[in-house]
């Protein structure tokens, strides 16, 4: 029995250091336990509140980059030309080329909405006295806005600026003077000079005018042949001048609107300042190069 007790004292010792010992080893495995849950809240935590900023900075938008807006620019305010041979009366040709009124050559095109342009010439033979020459160009060049070139006006100011300029500086031109002119378009300026040619001397006068988006330049020459006496370049310059008027009026006409030659419309620049330059991008390639310039009309006899 003593035996049997000292088993059993003996067995409930070991039990008791058997239950020590895992109590001990629970008791060390609790911290690290917690430790483990406390660093994978920690990080769950860290995970959750990043995402959760993520999700609010996706969600209000602030890191994405907002699509921008088309540009724009002001739509052309005319989107056809009048027929180039018919800008003028068949009075205003008669004052200005007496024998070529019904001589009207039209200008070769590839865009009739763009660019046209129509001459006429007149020589009056008086015989032994010898003859008067008359020449008459007129061209029209239409400007279409476009969001890389920018409005039509602002494309047809640059170019009108253009013309005037290439007026002023013909070869062998003397005597130039440049005037700006007032209720015919929005902006426009006349521009004449004295040319010397084998055949005699012209007085010639070129009349450039901006209607919104379209730009009428007017070429006008004449000159006493053969001992003929020399026309007066004050009349050549009146009668210019009315005929641009004319010119820019059909415009509008052709477009359904009233008469433009009055036009009220801001010039982009001061019109006492043709060669001003435009903010605007220079025009197109293929429209700088169609309407015939001052320096070829000058050159015809």
């Amino acid at each position: 029995m003593q035996r049997a007790a000292q088993r059993d004292d003996r067995a409930q010792q070991v039990q008791r250091a058997k239950r020590l010992r895992r109590a001990l080893a629970c008791a060390a495995a609790v911290p690290a336990v917690l430790i483990t849950a406390a660093c994978s809240s920690d990080s769950d935590d860290s995970k959750a509140k990043s995402g959760g900023e993520s999700t609010q900075q996706s969600a209000g938008g602030s890191t994405q980059p907002s699509a921008s807006a088309s540009p724009t620019v002001q739509a052309a305010a005319y989107r056809k030309l009048p027929e180039a041979c018919g800008v003028l009366s068949k009075k205003t040709l008669t004052d200005l080329v007496p024998k070529g009124s019904k001589s009207g050559k039209k200008g070769s095109s590839d865009d009739p909405s763009a660019r046209a342009s129509c001459s006429w010439n007149s020589l009056d033979n008086n015989g032994v006295k010898g003859s008067q020459f008359r020449w008459l160009n007129v061209s029209l060049l239409r400007f279409e806005s476009d969001a890389t070139r920018g409005s039509g006006d602002e494309q047809a100011h640059t170019y009108y600026a253009q013309q005037v300029k290439d007026a002023q500086s013909v070869d062998g031109a003397k005597g130039v003077k440049v005037v700006p002119l007032s209720g015919t378009g929005a902006e426009a300026s006349a521009v004449r000079y004295d040319l010397k040619k084998k055949e005699g001397l012209f007085k010639q006068q070129t009349v450039v005018a901006r209607v919104e988006n379209v730009v009428v330049t007017l070429d006008y020459n004449g000159a006493g042949l053969a001992g003929e006496k020399t026309p007066d370049a004050d009349d050549l310059s009146k009668a210019a001048q009315k005929a641009l008027k004319e010119a820019v009026a059909s415009v509008s006409s052709a477009n359904g609107a009233g008469d433009a030659g009055s036009s009220s419309s801001s010039p982009s620049k001061s019109a006492s300042d043709p060669a001003a330059k435009s903010p605007s991008s220079s025009p197109s390639k293929s429209a700088s190069s169609s309407a015939s310039p001052s320096k070829s009309a000058a050159g015809k006899s």
